[in-house]
């Protein structure tokens, strides 16, 4: 008598699953913007039927991640930069106020949760483990807003940052940029365990804008990854 039911559930953490799957791949790059992606293959990598694959792809394009062309194919999106600076709008104007509020009030608990973030970006960049160093920035990050009390706004910036995460990531291997991050991170820490709003605020700014100014420079290395 459940049977429908549980065939329904099954089919959402499926679908859940393909897009967890593809999302991650999409952001780390392993899918490159311009990828083609085959339903059909999908279906047999994730040993899916085409119902949870065709949700989550729809999942992607309603994030800006893919995009879809009837009769023609589904191909991993180009860079917009125009779409990564209104997210980078958000983000900063969100994380801007989260710090100011962690340094008007600094949280005795809350400083060494972000130190220990950093101490292990510090090993993970020693190691060269670049997919997991930049899971350590976002745990940074997510960090801040748990920490001002507003959780849910990650999950809002997040599914509005697709095209500036992918900038962040192909920024990342080059000339310094993890150790620039980790000293970042430090200055931004200090200031809201020295209870100076306006240096956190300064220094969470400094810190975002890096990546996006960067963009010219990454277009001419990666041209085929942005939209023109």
């Amino acid at each position: 008598m459940n049977a429908p039911f549980q065939t329904q559930d099954r089919a959402q953490q499926t679908a859940h699953f393909v897009f967890d799957r593809l999302h991650a791949l999409i952001l780390s790059l392993s899918l490159p913007p311009g990828s083609a992606l085959s339903r059909h293959e999908l279906q047999k990598e994730f040993a899916a039927s085409s119902t949870p694959v065709r949700d989550a792809l729809m999942r992607l394009e309603e994030i800006g991640l893919i995009n879809v062309f009837p009769q023609s194919g589904t191909i991993v999106s180009l860079i917009d930069v125009p779409k990564a600076r209104q997210a980078q709008f958000l983000r900063q104007a969100i994380e801007q106020e989260a710090v100011r509020r962690l340094a008007s009030a600094p949280d005795a608990g809350v400083v060494p949760q972000l130190r220990t973030v950093i101490a292990k970006q510090r090993e993970l960049a020693k190691n060269k483990d670049l997919e997991g160093f930049n899971e350590a920035d976002l745990a940074f990050h997510k960090l801040l807003y748990e920490a001002a009390g507003v959780p849910d706004l990650w999950d809002l910036v997040r599914r509005q940052s697709g095209h500036i995460d992918r900038i962040r990531r192909l920024h990342l291997p080059i000339g310094g940029k993890a150790a620039q991050i980790i000293r970042d991170h430090g200055d931004i820490v200090k200031a809201i365990a020295d209870g100076r709003p306006a240096q956190a605020e300064s220094a969470l700014r400094k810190h975002l804008s890096q990546s996006l100014a960067f963009s010219k420079e990454l277009r001419l290395r990666f041209p085929t990854y942005f939209k023109e």
